[in-house]
């Protein structure tokens, strides 16, 4: 095969064979097929689309592209979710030890950021001494220990998603319905978990901008998991403002834990929903019993519990809380009203700017940069307000407060609160 003719074929909107795709996906792999030449190929899927066929190709290539999980040997039922990513999205750090503590095994492979948002595998790594990759044998070893682990893509697990993952973050392919369904489903099916749940976002601030789109992005993704035998639902949630009250990255693993220490907020919602879901689709019981048990393991502590232990057994060190902060610099509200609108998109562009974020490939985070979102859609608030707090690890980057109040729309007319949960009852599925 000519890999310029693949080019050519997709960019005039033809429809890529399995083989087709085969012999480009593990050309990149092996190193034959250049980054120039896959980045032509991503812009032409990027503008032209695929078909369902490929889709499902391309993450089937992907999922054999190195070795597979066996999570057989695991005493328990395995289950996963995923967030299509967002500002402030730190579901993982809340739900992993929530569902631990229930009994069930959590079993996850994440990815670093893409884009504008912040990747679970970089959050991780802000804490002190944490190593996001293990074997096989100790990641099965650690399952079955303490009923939990995260780790990122290792070379041998999924070898040709962790490239070309790379490779979009970088060359503005990211928000491709079909790149995203395979990208994440491959990471699924390869992780071998029994259960899983997708949280895909809508709104300024994720991938995709709409319901419409992020309908049809989700019910690809739970295509590809039913056709690989695999129990997959999905919830759409709403990110035209950032989920959590933090931005960054050792930020949000400080609101995760305020959380899990029982703060009510969107983060806690949103991640005792998907708790919820995961065991009630493992444990065959009501939805509205699960929550309570949910409910239970945090408010007891349990869950905080277990997240000290997941991080400890993976080498991670926390001796104080707030050594996840730094200096910070008020952001004061331009104009008494409410606030109207959050740019959210643009939140997570100022993080990456201050360094919390990768400009191009293989750039190095600055894990201490962040937002706290004092202020949300709805609020009411002052001429002079802090509306938010932004955290710097060099003076210099305090310069980025004037970019943040920006952000913020101001009007002098009473706006309605967001729902974080977008019912999808009466929508169509796409």
């Amino acid at each position: 095969m000519n890999f310029a003719e693949i080019i050519e074929k997709k960019k005039r909107g033809g429809v890529l064979e399995y083989e087709e795709l085969k012999y480009a996906i593990d050309g990149y792999v092996s190193g034959e097929v250049a980054d120039y030449q896959m980045s032509a190929l991503l812009m032409a899927i990027f503008i032209n689309g695929m078909e369902d066929s490929e889709i499902f190709a391309m993450a089937d290539v992907m999922r054999h592209s190195g070795d597979e999980l066996d999570l057989s040997v695991i005493n328990g039922v395995c289950v996963d979710k995923h967030s299509t990513g967002g500002m402030g999205d730190t579901t993982t750090l809340i739900v992993a030890p929530t569902v631990a503590s229930l009994g069930l095994k959590f079993a996850k492979m994440s990815g670093r950021g893409l884009g504008v948002t912040g990747g679970t595998i970089d959050k991780l790594e802000s804490i002190r001494g944490f190593k996001t990759t293990l074997s096989g044998d100790d990641f099965i070893k650690q399952i079955n220990d303490i009923g939990v682990a995260v780790i990122e893509q290792s070379t041998n697990l999924c070898p040709a998603d962790k490239k070309l993952y790379a490779l979009r973050d970088v060359t503005g392919t990211v928000d491709s319905i079909p790149l995203i369904a395979a990208s994440i489903m491959s990471k699924k099916l390869v992780s071998g978990s029994d259960y899983i749940f997708l949280d895909v976002k809508c709104g300024n601030g994720a991938f995709m901008k709409d319901i419409s789109s992020a309908l049809k992005l989700a019910v690809k993704m739970k295509t590809i998991g039913e056709s690989a035998g695999k129990n997959v639902e999905f919830v759409v949630s709403d990110m035209n403002e950032p989920l959590s009250d933090y931005i960054g990255n050792a930020v949000e693993v400080y609101g995760a834990l305020e959380v899990l220490s029982g703060k009510k907020c969107k983060l806690y919602e949103l991640s005792r929903h998907i708790s919820a879901k995961l065991l009630s689709m493992a444990k065959n019981i009501k939805f509205g019993d699960a929550l309570k048990e949910v409910d239970g393991v945090i408010e007891r502590g349990e869950a905080k519990a277990k997240f000290f232990e997941f991080i400890e057994a993976q080498g991670g060190i926390i001796e104080n809380e707030n050594e996840l902060l730094c200096d910070s610099v008020d952001v004061m509200a331009s104009a008494t009203g409410y606030v109207k609108s959050i740019n959210c998109n643009k939140l997570g562009r100022i993080v990456c700017d201050m360094g919390g974020g990768r400009l191009k490939k293989g750039d190095v985070i600055d894990a201490k940069v962040g937002l706290k979102i004092l202020k949300r859609v709805g609020d009411q608030v002052r001429i002079g307000e802090t509306i938010a707090k932004l955290f710097y690890s060099k003076s210099s980057q305090k310069r980025f407060a004037q970019d943040v109040q920006n952000c913020y729309s101001i009007t002098d007319k009473p706006t309605e609160k967001l729902k974080l949960l977008i019912d999808t009852r009466d929508c169509r599925y796409l």
